[in-house]
């Protein structure tokens, strides 16, 4: 029994597996909010001018 073991706990593992599955899923939505914004940027430039 080491000092850590209570969080390599299965319960635990599957905890943080499915906070890094949100992590990615919202930083790939952020990332695709922000690709689409310099986008309509770029159009509206042009559109403009």
């Amino acid at each position: 029994m080491g000092r850590f073991d209570r969080r390599c706990s299965m319960k635990m593992r599957q905890r943080k597996a499915q906070a890094k599955k949100k992590a990615r899923a919202r930083r790939r939505v952020d990332e695709r909010k922000t690709r689409l914004a310099t986008l309509s940027k770029k159009t509206s430039k042009k559109a403009s001018s």
